[in-house]
This record gives C-alpha cells, sequence and structure tokens, in this order.
C-alpha cells in the first residue's frame, strides 16, 4: 500500500508520463530498455509499485555491499557477478521452479553504455521457464514509459528477437546516444 501510494506521488510530480498496458496477469521476464541512465531504476520501480507488480531485478554485484545489500535486496535486487553470469540464469530458473512468484526485471543492454549487443540471459530464462516476456520502455523523445506487449518466445531467435526489435526501434531511452540495438550476439544458435 506503501509503494502504490509512493508511486501514485511520483507520476503526478514526474515530468515522465506513464503510458502502459496493463499489468501482466502472471510472472514474466520483463525486459527494461533502452537502459541508458541510473533514472531508469527509479522509473522501474515507480512502473511496478504502480501497477502493483511484484519483481526482482538483476544489478552488478558491487550495488549490494555494505550499507546498501538489505535496502537493494528489499526493493527486489538480485545480485550478478559479471565473472560468472552465466550462475544466474541457472539460479533464477531454480527460484521459479521451486515456485517463487515475480516479475524479473532485465535489461538486457547490460549497463547503461558500452555494449555492442544484447546479453541473452533474459531469452534463456523466458525458454528455460515458460515465462511470457514483456517489453518495458524509457523513451525520451517522447517523455513516456510504461509496459508494452507480453509476448511467449517461440524458440525461433531471429523471429523474436525481429518482433523485438520492431517494439524497440523508436524508443531512445534517457541518454540516447547510450542506446544498444536489441541483437544479440549470436541469433542463429541460442537455444
Amino acid at each position: 500500500m506503501i509503494r502504490r501510494a509512493l508511486a501514485r506521488t511520483f507520476w503526478a510530480c514526474s515530468r515522465w508520463t506513464l503510458r502502459t498496458e496493463p499489468a501482466p496477469e502472471k510472472p514474466t521476464v520483463l525486459l527494461g530498455a533502452p537502459h541508458t541512465s541510473n533514472w531508469d531504476f527509479v522509473l522501474m520501480l515507480a512502473i511496478a509499485w504502480r501497477l502493483d507488480i511484484d519483481v526482482r531485478w538483476l544489478g552488478k554485484k558491487s550495488l549490494f555491499q555494505g550499507w546498501r545489500r538489505p535496502i537493494m535486496r528489499g526493493l527486489g535486487g538480485i545480485p550478478v557477478d559479471r565473472d560468472d553470469a552465466s550462475r544466474v540464469v541457472e539460479e533464477v530458473v531454480a527460484q521459479i521452479r521451486a515456485g517463487e512468484v515475480f516479475g524479473l526485471v532485465v535489461t538486457p543492454d547490460g549497463t547503461r553504455k558500452g555494449h555492442a549487443h544484447w546479453k541473452s540471459g533474459f531469452y534463456r530464462v523466458a525458454r528455460e521457464t515458460g515465462m511470457p516476456v514483456t517489453l518495458g520502455y524509457v523513451d525520451r523523445t517522447t517523455m513516456t514509459t510504461g509496459l508494452g506487449p507480453s509476448f511467449e518466445l517461440t524458440g525461433d531467435v531471429s523471429a523474436d528477437m525481429d518482433r523485438i526489435r520492431e517494439f524497440y526501434q523508436d524508443k531512445a531511452g534517457h541518454t540516447p546516444e547510450h542506446r544498444v540495438e536489441p541483437r544479440l550476439r549470436d541469433e542463429s544458435g541460442l537455444r
């Protein structure tokens, strides 16, 4: 209840407009893209709290050190060791198979800049758990943010990524020059 009240206040005062599809009706892998600014985190929480979505999100392990650890965990954070990032997919899949119910927020373009392609973990988690993918977005050109459509991945990686690219083609992100094109390193061999 407190989170919804905070979210309502945020949206009433923000220069950003929440323009969204309804909240997904079942657990989903929620993509947050383009991820170009730390403000994306605030917007993600405001969206989730306004739509009453229980979310977990992946963040670099340095965010969880010291006094920040209980705060980040309380906000739904799951620390990622970038030296062993593949293990995170296994851990998240295990949590979901154990019956935990949550939406998993993933920023597939990784950190806020410096990447040439998206990371494939979101795709592997969605396929291994049967969770749909929900396209969350930030668009600086229209000052809007929210959730787009949700859909099941088909296993045809190129076709699924074409659908994702089509949605994000006109989304600029908070810092447009840091935007990464929605493209996986290898769209032919991922299963």
